[in-house]
């Protein structure tokens, strides 16, 4: 039985021209992607900057700690101490929206049991604390005994801050890009390159640290006015600037 052959047919001259221009066509764009990446040189380069600021407002968070037998009695006596700790800091001139409950919390005081026996109630703690913000700082130490010469037998912590720091901040962002830009400088000069233009700029964080003064819960007795110094405040940023390089 005869076989049939098929025949592949030929390529004409006009298919190798447009499959020889496609591959040079392919080269010339891998070849213009290649000089695109040789010119996209960059340096990432991260600056830092700061100011110190003196603080404009103190935080202090004080208050009431109670203990009875019962939870009622507790609460009952907390109640007529914060009134009073409430009513100095108003004569003291703090204003109500300067005045913010911070903790409230009634807890159940056990014995530590003995081997085999379970705990029992032997009364009740109720605390009750305020956070202050008191906006002349000359008088931090004469609210200070106020309050706790009127009712207030605990002091969680004492810090300074800047209430509004935003424009503060501006100084310490100009000093964070000079300082990329110097440390970019001292790179490229090592490299043998040049500088180009600033691509983008990016911020990170930013913001000052509270200064505590105190940090652990204390009992108070009334004193003279507390001598406080509010010492002063570190405003810091830092910033990531992508720069071209010639």
């Amino acid at each position: 039985m005869p076989h049939s052959t098929a025949k592949t047919p030929a390529i004409g001259r006009s298919q190798w021209l447009a499959m020889g221009l496609g591959v040079l066509l392919a080269l010339g764009l891998f070849a213009g992607n290649a000089q695109a990446e040789e010119i996209q040189r960059t340096i990432t380069i991260t600056g830092q900057g700061q100011v110190s600021v003196k603080p404009d407002i103190a935080i202090v968070e004080s208050g009431v700690v109670t203990q009875a037998k019962t939870a009622a009695e507790a609460l009952t006596a907390n109640t007529q101490a914060m009134q009073a700790v409430f009513a100095t800091l108003k004569e003291v001139g703090i204003e109500d929206k300067d005045m913010r409950t911070s903790q409230f919390s009634v807890n159940a005081i056990h014995t530590r049991p003995e081997r085999g026996e379970a705990r029992r109630i032997t009364g009740y703690q109720v605390s009750n604390l305020v956070s202050v913000t008191i906006r002349d700082l000359d008088r931090v130490g004469e609210v200070l005994d106020r309050v706790v010469s009127n009712g207030s037998n605990e002091l969680r912590g004492i810090r300074f801050q800047v209430e509004n720091p935003g424009p503060l901040m501006d100084g310490a962002r100009e000093d964070a890009v000079k300082d990329a830009l110097r440390k970019a400088k001292i790179y490229v000069a090592a490299a043998g390159v040049a500088l180009g233009p600033v691509l983008t700029i990016n911020e990170h964080g930013g913001g000052g640290r509270p200064q505590p003064m105190f940090a652990r819960s204390m009992a108070m007795e009334a004193a003279a006015d507390v001598p406080i110094a509010a010492g002063e405040q570190t405003l810091s940023t830092s910033v990531t600037l992508v720069i071209g390089l010639e």
